[in-house]
């Protein structure tokens, strides 16, 4: 059996990673690759909750100026889990990319896509409400903030204009 110095397992060891990661292309390469099925990494800057509950992976601090992204629709969710935890991570994500308003994008709709310490996300709570952008529901009903209107029925023993006026005994 033939012994290794521990120095020569640990350098085949981290250049077997590295050539795993060079695999991935970084977030500034993506354009160059739309219509293709790559893999890009970068480290995600934040994640942001947009309109209609889509969600926005970041990897730059200016997001118009970045030029990459990762979308995740709300729908996709359920099956993601929750990306909020991305954020302060570096990631991997495999799918198409995509050109949409000038920039890169991949549409992340499964945590397959995702490889690394990343896919270790959790799922979104069972509450998780999408549509209020991060807010919890305990489920319990509120009222709403203007009581609808009853409209009374009309009484029969009501009495109308003049009639009120006239009393039940003739004058005297």
């Amino acid at each position: 059996m033939v012994m290794l110095p521990k120095i020569a397992v640990l350098t085949f060891l981290l250049s077997s990673s590295a050539l795993a990661a060079s695999d991935c292309l970084p977030i500034g390469d993506a354009k160059r690759h739309v219509g293709e099925n790559k893999c890009v990494t970068g480290k995600v800057f934040r994640v942001k909750a947009g309109a209609k509950g889509v969600h926005f992976v970041d990897f730059c601090e200016d997001q118009a100026s970045c030029p990459f992204t990762v979308v995740v629709f709300p729908s996709d969710l359920k099956d993601v889990g929750d990306v909020r935890r991305l954020a302060g991570h570096v990631i991997e994500i495999h799918g198409p990319v995509k050109l949409y308003d000038g920039r890169a994008e991949i549409i992340l709709n499964r945590v397959s896509q995702l490889t690394g310490g990343s896919t270790l996300i959790p799922p979104l709570p069972k509450n998780y409400d999408v549509e209020k952008q991060g807010h919890y529901s305990a489920g319990r009903m509120r009222p709403t903030k203007k009581p609808a209107k009853v409209k009374a029925a009309p009484s029969t023993s009501a009495t109308y204009g003049n009639e009120a006026d006239v009393s039940e005994e003739p004058p005297q």
